[in-house]
């Protein structure tokens, strides 16, 4: 199995027949790996793969022949969680709901292990002979390609949390998302004495992931039931989005194999909360440049603005890392920062200073699980450069737990306002671009407009006796 090089991001969606060396490629690893199944995905903006299936033979002869332009329907890059459409705007019912062209990135082809004889081609959505504006891997991107104009280059490991439940997702919305038993009962957190189901679990996500050449750095039980966090080994962004969307795949599936379900919601249960905290290092010239040159525990200059940057812009783009109504409702629990604080190897703080020399770097603790990596390391590499670039003063660092900290800022608590803030943000709309702020500003409305005719159980519980 070949490991995919990364893409060059200049790529475009000219209509030209594939690279014959690319499709070559394509046809060796379909032959040696006894494929007969190709998925052509692209990345939505809630960070799920969305795309055909096709028979292996039959897409490689096209492609060799260029008789084949994927398309899928451009909505895909403009719904909400539940593939709601729009009522206007470039993918509603008032546009037609019409197709975008995918450029397939054949290079980037590789196996996927808990799906047999099936491999998965990633492509971008394109819009004429560019990469789509609004699409997820375009806004990191388009941050990625402005840092490294700066003469910087962030790389990344995403360590995520997620809950299993004895039960398959079948079974589970047959119960109405209730009453389900999670697959540890208590505190379990770093705990070696695990069940054989959850073993078992652990060992075939591991092996599967390693098989698609994403091997793991860790995987561990968390504190709250049923939670398990996977950590993923430094790389370059983009390779740590697309590992952690195929993570997120293999996960579910795996699990619904094993008769269970697993849950990326950042707050699945009363008191539970599950995070994706973003660890980076930022370098030039091959060189790291976070930690001091006469400390190896300490910032430098230029780490201190980035942080500054981290702490001033992620609150207001919080729709990019909290998308969803549930997502905050995380913010302020157990090991969710509820103060816009920094600290060194403070876990109450929004970013984590930790590591030391070369390995220094910081741990964004903002994002829950829900998140799409694309969009909330969008965020961070967007807020990194505005602290390099700015003239940013990095408040004193918290050495307690920072929730206690009255004097410090809040993130933000409930959805409508961190839309108003995203929406009205001069900061946001600097760095992202108002037509990207406009676009996923209007996916956020459409979850909280989602929720707002629902009643809920504890609405029941409170006040069906009481009002």
């Amino acid at each position: 199995m070949r490991t995919p090089a990364r893409p060059s991001r200049s790529q475009t969606g000219r209509s030209t027949p594939a690279p014959t060396a690319a499709v070559a490629a394509l046809r060796d690893l379909v032959h040696d790996a006894r494929i007969d199944t190709v998925l052509l995905v692209a990345v939505d903006m809630q960070g799920r793969l969305k795309g055909k299936e096709y028979d292996a033979g039959v897409l490689v002869e096209r492609l060799a022949s260029g008789r084949i332009r994927p398309e899928m329907c451009g909505y895909v890059i403009g719904t909400d969680l539940g593939m709601t459409p729009q009522a206007t705007g470039t993918f509603s019912w008032e546009s037609g709901f019409g197709d975008i062209a995918l450029l397939p990135h054949l290079d980037r082809a590789r196996v996927l292990p808990w799906e047999p004889g099936t491999a998965v081609v990633f492509a971008s959505p394109v819009d004429g002979d560019r990469p789509h504006p609004l699409a997820p891997a375009t806004i990191l991107d388009s941050q990625l390609d402005l840092l490294e104009g700066l003469g910087y280059e962030v790389r990344v490991g995403i360590e995520t949390e997620f809950a299993v439940y004895e039960s398959t997702g079948a079974d589970a919305a047959a119960a109405g998302w209730r009453g389900l038993r999670p697959v540890t009962w208590d505190n379990r957190d770093y705990a070696l004495d695990r069940t054989t189901t959850v073993a078992g679990f652990s060992r075939s996500l591991r092996q599967a992931l390693a098989g698609a050449g994403l091997p793991v750095e860790a995987v561990k039980l968390e504190s709250a039931a049923g939670q398990i966090e996977v950590t993923f080994p430094y790389g370059p962004a983009r390779e740590a989005c697309e590992q952690h969307v195929l993570f997120k795949h293999a996960a579910k599936s795996l699990a619904d194999r094993q008769k269970m379900a697993a849950t990326f919601m950042a707050a699945p249960a009363d008191g539970v909360g599950s995070g994706m905290h973003l660890h980076l290092s930022i370098w030039a010239d091959g060189e790291p440049v976070l930690v001091s040159a006469g400390d190896e525990h300490a910032l430098s200059e230029l780490g201190e603005r980035a942080v500054a940057g981290l702490l001033e812009v992620m609150p207001a783009t919080a729709p990019m890392w909290a998308p969803y109504v549930n997502s905050y409702k995380r913010i302020g629990g157990p090991f969710a920062p509820s103060r816009l604080a920094w600290g060194r190897d403070n876990r109450s703080c929004a970013v984590r200073v930790v590591g030391h020399g070369r390995g220094l770097h910081l741990e964004v603790r903002l994002p829950g699980a829900d998140a799409n990596p694309y969009l909330a390391l969008a965020a961070a590499v967007a807020a990194v450069r505005h602290g390099i670039t700015g003239d940013l003063k990095l408040r004193e660092a918290s050495t307690g737990d920072a929730d206690w900290d009255d004097d410090l800022p809040v993130v933000p608590r409930h959805p409508c306002y961190a839309i108003e803030v995203f929406e009205t943000s001069r900061v946001a709309s600097a760095l992202l671009g108002e037509h990207v702020v406009a676009h996923l500003a209007s996916l956020a409305h459409l979850d909280v407009d989602h929720h707002a005719a629902r009643v809920t159980d504890a609405e029941l519980a409170r006040g069906f006796a009481q009002a």
